[in-house]
């Protein structure tokens, strides 16, 4: 797509590509930070250490 200003040709092509880009790489990392962040929390949660928290195990 071409856009005329001041009667000169201006492709936005590129330009759109590079956004594309940008907003998908901006995405996978969003996506890679929750998985982290997920299996962190799964990891936490398995751990021993806080026995109180087990007190009603008798």
């Amino acid at each position: 797509m071409t856009v005329f200003a001041d009667g000169a040709s201006v492709d936005t092509s590129s330009f759109l590509d590079t956004v594309e880009t940008v907003l998908k790489a901006v995405c996978i990392l969003i996506g890679a930070g929750l998985g982290v962040w997920g299996v962190v929390n799964l990891i936490e949660g398995y751990g021993n250490d806080n026995p109180g928290a087990n007190a009603h195990v008798r």
